[in-house]
């Protein structure tokens, strides 16, 4: 029983490893095969294609008896989640990787559930107490995630590794290209973490009005893939653009498609469920180790000093933007529990003077 236990708590934490394993290894794919000549709105939509034909029997099967009816305004809500969602934000984020490192893209991922908080303060979806310890964390944290986007952004520093770069008399122009390229790259990134965000905020709600997590996804996937071909179609002219004639091009699309969005959104919700939101954002960072390394080994990126030290202060702030979201809840969690405590004593009181009453009657 204890040995049972044992593995039932450690589930959700191997859950989790798996998860960033497959997203360090999406990042690196898509790197490699936009850097092949793979178009990018091509690979939303065949990813998003492949992930619906995953995902579909899943949901059929699973929520058959528990799916909410279609309306229209669900599928608004559905039409601009997928917009947001795996159309705009993906593409924003293979847009910035094309032109940064993929250390760097999802270095810059962590500025996304910052951003979400941010936001939902301003909209006054999240309630923020400057007074309390939780309240002071999470502005403590989103300065300090914003402090290391600056650096990333502003600072290169030296280079920590050594792979081959462009030297001779095409050094310089490469150089210059690379600055504006890089510049392009990191404000591609930081819409991603704009349409991420706004995503994340409308998925809260959709949640509640079509609690059918899985059909829900494979909706969203089909609308974006049909979003992404006909952005395509109206864009590239070229049937060939669809022709997927190299291995790393192939693999790109099946293994992020299977893994990346359909295994890997399956694993995620259900960490979210067995251990709630908190913990499954506190796995987020170790997909930048697994990725550097990833980068660095197979990519042959170099990694700069401005990166690692951005880095550090971007991961701090999440994990104390994050503890301070979860002293909150817990204090909600306590209050709740004592304001409950209250009524019920209040109930019994009441009984018993009602016992009395009827006693001396």
């Amino acid at each position: 029983m204890w040995g049972m236990a044992r593995i039932d708590e450690w589930k959700p934490v191997i859950a989790m490893l798996v998860f960033d394993l497959i997203s360090a290894v999406t990042t690196a794919l898509i790197k490699k095969a936009l850097e092949e000549g793979l178009d990018r709105l091509v690979l939303i939509t065949l990813r998003q294609l492949v992930a619906t034909v995953f995902l579909s029997p899943i949901a059929f099967f699973k929520e058959r008896s528990t799916r909410p009816k279609l309306t229209l305004e669900i599928l608004v809500y559905l039409f601009f989640s997928a917009a947001l969602g795996p159309a705009l934000s993906q593409y924003t984020f293979f847009y910035g990787l094309q032109y940064t490192t993929a250390t760097f893209a999802i270095t810059f991922t962590n500025l996304a559930p910052v951003l979400t908080f941010i936001i939902a303060v301003l909209l006054r979806v999240e309630s923020l107490n400057m007074k309390s310890k939780g309240g002071a964390a999470k502005i403590t944290g989103a300065l300090m995630s914003f402090a290391g986007v600056m650096l990333l952004t502003l600072y290169k520093g030296v280079a920590l590794t050594h792979q081959a770069v462009p030297s001779g008399q095409h050094a310089e122009a490469a150089a210059e290209s690379g600055k504006k390229s890089w510049t392009l790259g990191t404000l591609a990134l930081l819409a991603n973490c704009l349409c991420f965000s706004f995503w994340l905020l409308l998925q809260s709600k959709l949640t509640k009005k079509y609690p059918a997590l899985y059909s829900s996804t494979a909706y969203m996937f089909l609308i974006s893939s049909l979003q992404g071909g006909g952005l395509t179609a109206a864009i590239q002219r070229r049937a060939s653009v669809w022709a997927l004639t190299r291995t790393v091009e192939i693999v790109t699309v099946l293994y992020t498609g299977i893994l990346g969005s359909g295994v890997g959104y399956v694993l995620m919700t259900w960490c979210v469920e067995k251990r709630g939101p908190v913990f499954t954002s506190s796995f987020i960072p170790i997909i930048q180790i697994m990725v550097a390394l990833i980068d660095f080994f197979f990519l042959h990126e170099n990694i700069y000093l401005g990166s690692v030290l951005g880095s550090i202060l971007m991961i701090m702030g999440l994990y104390i933007l994050l503890w301070g979201k979860n002293r909150d809840a817990s204090v909600i969690v306590a209050s709740a529990k004592e304001e409950e405590e209250e009524e019920q004593e209040e109930e019994e009181e009441e009984e018993e003077e009602d016992k009395e009453k009827q006693t001396k009657s």
